[in-house]
């Protein structure tokens, strides 16, 4: 996929963030608990607009030229992601209910400025940019790499938060189209492509449920 088609496609996915974020809905439910087990809308809604936010504050952080990530990589080595009290799943939620503290309106406010300028600076961006992973001290991912990982973000995460506020906000067919892609990949790294052929297509067969990433 090209460099213009990904972060076309990154854009598409943060506005439809944005427009949601910025809905009264969420606004009303900040404090009750959304469909993720522990987390409140306003924690979801702060784990979305990170997916914007982010992406301004690894472009703005050190990078030192270490091997960059690829984004299959960055999923596929993830320990604990369906367990509620993982060192991973303590550590999002605590970074996402940080960014929650400044409240709905802020929050959406934010994130739209984010994606305002992103959309031009994302344009001016060579296609070789790394970023630094600021979660991960030391680590790096070419730009593009990084923007396929916020598809990933982006299109679950939407659906789980209007899920939560009962709305319907899907993530754009080319941002649904990298997230598989990335996932998939991730999967077959991580089980190995006999087990995710179970996965498809002889379910009863697929012990370690190869499919699920996230």
């Amino acid at each position: 996929m090209t460099t213009t088609a990904i972060r076309t496609s990154y854009l598409l996915a943060a506005e439809q963030a944005v427009q949601l974020l910025a809905a009264e809905g969420v606004a009303r439910c900040w404090e009750k608990e959304s469909v993720l087990p522990g987390m409140s809308v306003g924690g979801l809604a702060g784990h979305l607009a990170r997916s914007v936010l982010q992406v301004e504050w690894f472009l703005d952080g050190q990078v030192v030229g270490a091997e960059p990530v690829p984004p299959v990589h960055y999923y596929a080595r993830l320990l604990g992601t369906s367990t509620p009290d993982s060192a991973l799943n303590v550590g999002v939620r605590a970074r996402s209910e940080e960014t929650a503290a400044a409240g709905p309106t802020v929050v959406a406010e934010q994130a739209r400025a984010a994606w305002l300028r992103l959309s031009e600076r994302l344009e001016k961006e060579p296609t070789d940019r790394r970023v630094a992973i600021l979660h991960r001290p030391g680590e790096e991912m070419l730009l593009d790499g990084y923007l396929q990982t916020r598809c990933v973000e982006l299109a679950v995460h939407l659906e789980d938060l209007a899920l939560s506020v009962g709305v319907h906000a899907p993530a754009p067919e080319a941002a649904l189209a990298i997230a598989i892609d990335v996932l998939v990949a991730a999967a077959r790294e991580r089980h190995g492509d006999q087990a995710v052929l179970h996965a498809l297509a002889r379910r009863e067969r697929d012990t370690n449920h190869a499919l699920r990433v996230l």
